[in-house]
């Protein structure tokens, strides 16, 4: 029983083998050209190729209060200083929240449009990266001495693969990071409404990113061409990089 149950679960792990070499190979001669083609095709659209800053400007929805006059009043018993406007708090789960006299900030709205084309791009380089690495790993032959020249041609490759695959996983990083940074821009408006560098640097932040995007989406495309040409140009080796015969050494 022990004994059916191994060579079952090896029939099963070889399947997966076979299965991922078949979409590997079939993502070298059909997936990464055709990626290539509609990354072109999405990066020729005008959310990529105008690029114009002013297309992501959003008005904050944090209005600058009226100034508060300062020592503008006379005897402080007949005429005592204005008092501070009560703080508008409520709370929630135990945690204070400061309520903004027009309602929330919202996402900026053509950046958040923009990530929602190129977070599935990206995903889609992770995979495909992660199946590319898998594949060569099982096309690396054991280990024996001379004649490894093809095999070194895998652990390079292999080793540019993952290189890509890291670099890529990166980029939601970044996408995050833009996330957190608005929010705390945003946050010293909501503190220091009438400074306006801070509703600036909110802008300025929204440009970057906006720039940002469409890098990335160049960078994915880019690595898709570099993945495609040094596979193709090695597939040889890649697949037999051991030769059957032995070298003639005269």
């Amino acid at each position: 029983m022990a004994a059916d149950t191994t060579k079952k679960y090896q029939l099963q792990v070889q399947e997966y083998k076979d299965t991922l070499i078949k979409e590997a190979e079939d993502l070298i001669i059909r997936g990464f050209p055709e990626k290539i083609v509609k990354l072109n095709e999405i990066l020729a659209t005008p959310e990529f190729a105008n690029r114009n800053f002013a297309d992501v400007y959003q008005e904050l929805n944090i209005p600058v209060p009226d100034a508060i006059p300062v020592n503008s009043y006379g005897d402080a018993k007949e005429d005592p200083p204005p008092t501070k406007k009560a703080r508008m708090e409520t709370t929630v789960s135990g945690t204070k929240v400061m309520a903004l006299p027009s309602g929330s900030v919202h996402c900026n709205a053509p950046i958040c449009d923009l990530i929602k084309i190129v977070k599935p791009v990206i995903r889609g380089l992770v995979e495909d990266s992660n199946v590319l690495k898998m594949w060569i790993s099982f096309l690396i032959p054991k280990i024996e001495d001379g004649n490894n020249f093809g095999v070194s041609i895998q652990e390079d490759t292999l080793s540019e693969i993952q290189t890509v695959e890291s670099e890529s996983a990166a980029f939601f990083e970044q996408i995050s990071r833009y996330f957190i940074s608005r929010a705390k821009v945003i946050s010293k408006v909501a503190k220091y409404p009438h400074v306006e560098d801070y509703r600036r640097a909110v802008q300025e932040l929204d440009e970057k990113e906006y720039l940002s995007l469409w890098l990335v989406m160049c960078e994915v495309r880019n690595r898709y061409c570099s993945l495609h040409d040094i596979v193709t140009k090695n597939l040889e080796k890649l697949k037999k990089p051991r030769s059957s015969n032995a070298e003639s050494l005269y």
